[in-house]
């Protein structure tokens, strides 16, 4: 069966600078074995299919799978699938909000002059982590412990640690060892830098582009503890070549996580 298809740029308005998603834009009839194999096939971190809503409320549903398995929320794909159903003719309920349905719940996603911008999710966990975890990540990430400003929890789903440098530059010159842990390393830009922040994430056996995700809740942590203001512009995927940018924006329900997606394929796909 033929079945519209697009694969988008995320974070970024330049294609092939900001991380890639796969999006099914039918994923009616498919099973979960069916959408973990295409997940693996395409190779990319992340890939969505679109179904109908099953709750009231939301647009679409979707599920979000990686090559291994399935995700109930990620950053990078809500905001690449929105951008793909809103393309492909999607209408929302609401014209201010669109309302999508995943296994962590209903995200609400709008539209804003940077692109759109999803509701960063509540955070599972928050706090100091233990120290004993923190001297293992400053092993592993291959820095003196003194040198991590801030080694917290900042979880909202995918089990987020979040470790603050003093400086961007200190972020770009890590070359960790094998990562055990999922691990953001965040380090302030110089006065004048078109970001605020310089941002890194590690997963066990890669470091991804762009991660919506940790942006949303290392967001909170920054805004929670006062290092940081909203608005703010943070970037990340310098060291891989890419040049994402995540613009973070605040009122007083929520901390909103944007940027730009474009699309870089569009027809479709045997499934």
């Amino acid at each position: 069966m033929q079945r519209a298809f697009r694969q988008v740029d995320v974070f970024t308005s330049v294609p092939y600078r900001g991380n890639p998603l796969a999006v099914v834009l039918d994923g009616q009839g498919l099973d979960t074995e069916e959408m973990r194999r295409f997940a693996a096939w395409t190779n990319l971190s992340e890939t969505t299919f679109v179904l109908p809503p099953t709750v009231p409320g939301a647009d679409y549903r979707v599920r979000i799978f990686t090559g291994g398995g399935e995700l109930p929320f990620a950053g990078h794909p809500t905001l690449g699938t929105c951008h793909a159903w809103l393309e492909s003719g999607g209408r929302p309920r609401d014209a201010a909000e669109i309302v999508q349905e995943c296994d962590a719940g209903l995200i609400r996603v709008r539209r804003t002059a940077d692109g759109l911008a999803f509701a960063a999710p509540e955070l599972l966990r928050s706090g100091p982590v233990e120290e004993e975890l923190a001297e293992r990540l400053a092993e592993t990430l291959r820095i003196g412990r003194e040198r991590m400003l801030a080694v917290e929890w900042a979880d909202n789903g995918p089990g987020w640690v979040v470790v603050l440098l003093t400086a961007a530059e200190e972020v770009l010159e890590l070359r960790p060892g094998a990562i055990e842990h999922m691990v953001g390393v965040a380090g302030p830009c110089p006065e004048g830098s078109p970001y605020a922040y310089e941002v890194r994430v590690f997963a066990p056996d890669v470091e991804d582009p762009v991660t919506g995700s940790l942006h949303a809740s290392l967001a909170q942590f920054l805004l929670r503890t006062g290092r940081a203001k909203a608005p703010y512009t943070a970037g990340q995927g310098t060291v891989l070549g890419r040049a994402g940018r995540v613009r973070i924006t605040a009122d007083e329900r929520d901390v909103w996580v944007g940027g730009s997606v474009v699309t870089c394929v569009s027809g479709q796909v045997a499934l």
